[in-house]
């Protein structure tokens, strides 16, 4: 199977890899844009795998708001957390878009009948390392979230993407809304606040692509 390349299988080995689908339910979905794939205190056993498309793991308060907690793209990895420790979910798994999905039942983490197994000591290996990798992801909205204004929130959240693309030119993976609720601000403020930013010669935009100027460089150009 040619979607066992993913890092979460990372070096094991054709026969490592074989004898981890005889112990685990392995299962391909295509799924609909908006779709719910994980609910709120869904108890899950199932760690999903994005092949293609892109999902959204939500928050929603008891009036009804959402909060965006973070986008993943294909090659992602989510609920990896909940289905490990069997613990409820304490939020959403959304459809951003068509998607299809890889879900690996990781109930046999659990059997100590197969902790002597090296497919079973690298699973685990590998788990781990992408729950690390979750928690930097994590930590970068905190990151993006903990300035106070609407502005140092955009620059933060701008500046971040554009270091991670290695581009002052770049696509965010959100529409406004998305882009508000991952920031956790309004969406009429921030979208005033980008024009503001754009009319001061910051940025430009156009849907989700970015462009980040220096204003003492365009004043200089200006001159000539």
């Amino acid at each position: 199977m040619k979607n066992m390349m993913h890092p979460i299988f990372g070096s094991l080995s054709e026969e490592e890899l074989e004898a981890l689908k005889m112990h685990t339910r392995i299962r391909e979905k295509n799924i609909k844009k908006n779709t719910i794939i994980f609910h709120f205190g869904d108890l899950v056993t199932e760690t999903g795998i994005v092949l293609s498309g892109s999902v959204h793991i939500e928050t929603t308060d008891f009036w009804g708001n959402t909060s965006l907690l973070s986008n993943v793209e294909a090659g992602g990895v989510f609920a990896e957390t909940y289905s490990f420790c069997q613990e409820p979910m304490m939020v959403d798994v959304a459809a951003a878009s068509d998607c299809r999905i890889l879900f690996m039942d990781m109930e046999f983490l659990h059997d100590p009948a197969l902790s002597g197994y090296s497919w079973h000591q690298k699973m685990l290996s590998n788990m781990l390392s992408i729950s690390i990798r979750k928690n930097l992801t994590l930590s970068h909205r905190i990151f993006c979230t903990s300035p106070k204004t609407i502005r140092e929130r955009l620059l933060t959240y701008l500046s971040s993407q554009a270091g991670k693309t290695g581009s002052s030119s770049f696509q965010i993976p959100f529409n406004r809304q998305q882009m508000a609720d991952y920031l956790n601000l309004d969406r009429s403020a921030l979208s005033k606040e980008l024009g503001k930013m754009r009319d001061e010669g910051l940025i430009t935009f156009h849907k989700n692509q970015f462009t980040l100027l220096h204003p003492a460089l365009n004043e200089s150009h200006e001159a000539f």
